[in-house]
């Protein structure tokens, strides 16, 4: 009842459920097709690759919108310019890319002398959340979801078989660096939410608690985006109630969902999914 009152009362409570429903919703639709390809580490790359942008747009007075994009696509290309062009594997070049572009990143603040404004990049804090960002998060959230229904049959034959989205005469590699830029959107909605150390889980935890329970695409979309958004009510309700980090809160909330979902799947769980198949 005090988080329904307090929601009724504070504009900022508001302003930050419904960022955070957003970005739950938006990051479980991404994050689905990210766990599908196989693409886990690329999401916590462009996390942390978005930090320098974030940075020089600080030091020049600039929305951080743009820097965070720009630097998050030129990681994106950056990884696959090493890879393609080089004996070196996939993982390696995400690991030399984002380690190099989060640790300028983290240099970039330390010109800045903004520590204060580091710890809520990294860790978020939408309980501060301003009315230009939740305006920011919505109009990133619409055009995101709106582009993947209007390219969902061409991402879901590229993410299940990449050879026959191929012969089909799809351009996979176009399609790849299309998702890497839905990608970078998504981790600058949510730097204000969770931050950049914790933006990976919401792109993957929903999404996974998803897959455990369903093997259709369109269903596992609509499920990771109501494990996200239902994981940013019940993160925000305990960071108002007990004064926690929301971020980390939110989190830990999506966390318990797939703990719930792991153990009492009705296929894939650890308890029901033994039982049926003893059965």
């Amino acid at each position: 009842m005090l988080f329904l009152d307090g929601l009724m009362q504070y504009e900022f409570l508001q302003k930050a459920l419904l960022t955070s429903v957003i970005v739950g919703v938006v990051s479980g639709v991404i994050g689905s097709f990210i766990i599908l390809r196989g693409m886990s580490l690329m999401g916590d790359a462009i996390s942390h690759a978005v930090l320098p942008g974030v940075a020089i747009s600080y030091m020049l007075g600039i929305n951080f919108f743009l820097g965070a994009t720009a630097f998050g696509i030129v990681a994106a290309l950056g990884i696959g310019f090493v890879n393609q062009n080089s004996r070196i594997k996939n993982d390696t070049a995400i690991g030399i890319v984002f380690s190099s572009f989060f640790a300028f990143g983290i240099i970039m603040i330390s010109l800045a002398q903004s520590s204060t404004d580091l710890y809520h990049i990294l860790f978020g804090n939408v309980l501060a959340v301003r009315s230009s960002d939740m305006w920011m998060t919505i109009g990133i959230g619409v055009f995101v979801i709106l582009l993947v229904a209007l390219f969902y049959k061409e991402l879901l034959v590229s993410s299940f078989d990449p050879t026959m989205a191929q012969s089909y005469g799809l351009k996979v590699r176009m399609l790849h660096y299309f998702l890497m830029t839905l990608l970078t959107l998504v981790t600058v909605a949510s730097l204000q939410t969770v931050g950049i150390i914790l933006v990976v889980a919401m792109l993957i935890t929903p999404a996974a608690t998803a897959y455990l329970l369903t093997n259709r695409l369109s269903i596992m979309l609509f499920l990771a985006a109501v494990f996200g958004a239902v994981s940013a009510v019940i993160g925000l309700y305990f960071s108002y109630m007990y004064n926690l980090a929301s971020g980390a809160s939110i989190v830990l909330a999506a966390t318990g969902l797939f703990i719930i979902v792991f153990l009492f799947s009705p296929k894939q769980g650890l308890i029901f999914g033994r039982r049926s198949v003893k059965s």
